[in-house]
């Protein structure tokens, strides 16, 4: 058992270097001379009665043994057929095809099929005796021979030649029609999109296709993230055949102007031209295949900004506060005297108004505002959400710096210790760290000298909820090797994955302004 598994291993690495033969089309490879073992890949082979070899392997060919055969014979995506004088003295592996026995025909060692095989009921392998299919499932994947030769091997998705291909396309192009009018506003979002943003979306899917790998590696190694790995894939599947569909329509849009992007029928008719026109192009060798990879890409890009759009319009962003500014304080008014004295009366409009308050002539809603902003920064009124985000050097040096504190204050108390303990102790510590200066000072130390600050949103500054959650997902960032941290460098508010949980900011603030 153990030797047939290694020859089906052997055929399966020659059947994957096969591409590299591609640019010959035909490779007939032969050891006759070196014992005598015989290779051939996409080409039949035939052994005469009176002949003897070594070993065969034929793979993308068909194989007629009439001859003897020293040990094994492994056939690929291919026929074999044992005549009544054929002897074989070790294995026979058939996988992905079909095995026609005689009478009379003798095989000594395992005989393995993956497919279907017809043997004579005298027919007794010496072995172990495995079928795995049918006559149907093994010419099926024959079938795929031609294909994989004149179409996989040359770049291109359709061969003309080959009518199974034509009904395959046929139904993808059915089932994509009734997905693009079942679901015709997410398709629409993705054409409007890739009309509007093509290279955006061009790079957001090459993004998704980087990131997706990863992510899930990193869910698997959590353990508790194995159950959110299939929703992750069905739904970067999903978004890949909804994008692929909206390719087709913007394309159909970019030959034939679409008038109104709404008007069902205008899209239906796109859809077909798109189709049409990918279709061709699926033909062409070398362009058929590039044409299928940029449709995936294009449309998984664009199925994740449409996606990312519509969470923007559901979950649009906290308005920024507005910098209000205090009206100037008018003058006292000068004492009676020094005007003039009983010359000035009542209603004169030359004489002193009363001061007006400051918030009097501001709407109920500024008013209040004004009132919570200035208790956040007393004694300007501004709100500290409006100070400047802090840049990404500014939070990775006050981060070192913590970092290095941190440090010397596990020596100081000696709490270094080596192993698992020790970086579990270490983490727990910097966990308690942050969470309290959060708490106390709304900042740490190395943000101090750095002059960061950590509020919320709102501008108030963070409780010991907030500051625990804002730990607790640091520590997330952390460990998917940095992402959450260094997803502030696109994210349009310079926030962090903590910081969009917790809600909250990181700003730069003047010393002048009290925590």
């Amino acid at each position: 058992m153990l030797r047939y598994r290694r020859l089906a291993g052997l055929a399966l690495v020659l059947l994957l270097a096969a591409p590299a033969a591609a640019s010959a089309q035909r490779v007939n490879v032969s050891f006759d001379d070196i014992d005598r073992p015989t290779l051939r890949i996409l080409q039949n082979f035939t052994l005469r009665h009176d002949d003897t070899v070594r070993q065969i392997v034929v793979i993308g060919g068909d194989a007629r043994i009439e001859g003897h055969v020293s040990e094994d014979v492994v056939v690929v995506l291919g026929k074999v057929d044992l005549a009544s004088t054929a002897v074989i003295d070790g294995q026979l592996v058939v996988v992905a095809g079909t095995a026609q026995i005689a009478e009379g025909a003798k095989v000594a060692g395992d005989f393995v099929v993956v497919g279907g095989a017809d043997t004579p009921t005298s027919f007794s392998p010496g072995g172990t005796q495995v079928v795995v299919g049918t006559a149907g499932l093994g010419e099926g994947l024959r079938n795929l021979v031609p294909w994989l030769t004149k179409g996989l091997l040359l770049g291109r998705p359709i061969v003309p030649s080959l009518g199974w291909v034509w009904l395959v396309a046929a139904v993808f192009f059915f089932l994509n029609l009734c997905l693009s009018v079942l679901f015709d506003a997410p398709v629409r979002t993705c054409a409007t999109t890739l009309r509007s943003t093509p290279f955006s979306a061009f790079f957001a899917g090459l993004l998704v296709l980087l990131l997706v790998g990863p992510v899930c590696v990193l869910l698997a190694a959590s353990v508790i993230g194995l159950v959110v790995i299939p929703f992750v894939l069905c739904a970067v599947v999903a978004a890949a055949v909804l994008g692929r569909i909206g390719f087709a329509r913007w394309i159909g849009m970019s030959a034939m102007p679409q008038d109104d992007p709404a008007d069902r029928g205008e899209s239906l008719r796109s859809f077909v031209i798109g189709s049409a026109l990918m279709t061709v192009a699926y033909m062409i060798p070398v362009i058929g295949m590039l044409t299928w990879i940029l449709a995936g890409v294009f449309g998984l890009g664009s199925a994740t900004l449409a996606f990312y759009g519509s969470y923007r319009r559901e979950n649009p962003k906290p308005p920024k506060p507005a910098r209000v500014v205090l009206p100037p304080t008018p003058a006292a008014p000068a004492p009676l005297d020094a005007l003039g004295g009983a010359s000035l009366h009542a209603g004169d409009v030359d004489a002193p108004q009363p001061a007006v308050p400051p918030f009097a002539s501001l709407p109920p809603e500024d008013a209040s505002r004004l009132t919570a902003d200035a208790g956040s920064v007393p004694g300007n009124g501004t709100s500290v959400t409006a100070f400047q985000k802090a840049a990404f050097g500014e939070r990775l040096a006050a981060l070192a710096l913590d970092a290095v504190a941190i440090a010397v204050i596990v020596q100081l108390l000696s709490l270094d210790r080596h192993g698992d303990f020790g970086d579990r102790l270490m983490v727990f510590f910097a966990l308690i760290y942050h969470v309290g200066f959060w708490t106390w000072k709304g900042t740490t130390p190395g943000g101090m000298i750095c002059q960061l600050r950590v509020v919320r949103i709102d501008g108030r500054p963070l409780e010991f909820a907030e500051s625990l959650v804002r730990g607790l997902t640091g520590i997330f960032s952390l460990i998917v090797a940095g992402l959450g941290f260094l997803w502030m460098l696109w994210d349009p508010d310079g926030q962090t994955w903590h910081d969009r949980v917790a809600g909250t900011y990181v700003v730069k603030v003047p010393r002048s302004v009290p925590a």
